[in-house]
């Protein structure tokens, strides 16, 4: 499967869902899908899209908004891993953490990641981050219902394709501008009663 292919499958699922995603090519790739105001993109960020979700889990936790979703790389998750050790730790019953593994820092020439010889699902089993596996659409759809629907924390291993979309455009946005767009968004909905 392809990162885009599991964007597509990711956006079809979380509509009404506030979505972190990870920097570089997996946020531009994000928006190029379908650029949400619901969609928080981690510019020049790497390594903190799974701190940045626990703590929305933690903040929306008794609302009206039933997940937060985060969309990780495995060398943004390899660049820190102690924000799963974290989320394993706190346990937010509404995280889903979606790794889109690659085995490559996709953004830098394709360099491989430790992740050609590491099972980040292991690791986040051993964290107690709930773990299931997809290698394709239909098996991702199927875990992403899953984890919209039962407890958590939940953490969604999936195997991609290593390269970028060509063309993709680059996220030239101010990340203030950005980051209120989310908050705008969300705001009203945690307002809402649950």
């Amino acid at each position: 499967m392809k990162r885009i292919e599991a964007l597509e499958v990711l956006v079809n699922a979380t509509e009404g869902l506030p979505v972190v995603a990870t920097c570089a090519a997996t946020s531009r790739e994000l928006a190029a899908v379908d650029d949400r105001h619901n969609h928080l993109y981690l510019l020049d960020a790497m390594g903190l899209a799974i701190s940045v979700g626990t703590g929305l889990a933690q903040a929306i936790d008794g609302t009206a908004v039933s997940r937060a979703v985060v969309v990780e790389g495995d060398g943004s998750l390899l660049m820190n891993p102690g924000a799963a050790i974290t989320a394993g730790y706190l346990a937010p019953k509404n995280l889903v953490v979606l790794l889109l593994d690659n085995g490559v820092y996709a953004s830098t020439a394709s360099i491989p990641t430790q992740a050609v010889s590491i099972d980040l699902g292991r690791f986040a089993e051993s964290v107690d981050l709930k773990v299931l596996r997809a290698e394709n659409t239909e098996e991702l759809a199927v875990a992403l219902k899953q984890t919209l629907e039962a407890d958590g924390p939940w953490f969604i291993h999936a195997r991609t394709e290593p390269g970028n979309v060509p063309g993709t455009k680059l996220l030239l946005i101010d990340p203030v501008v950005h980051g209120d767009r989310f908050r705008r968004w969300l705001a009203p909905r945690l307002a809402e009663a649950s």
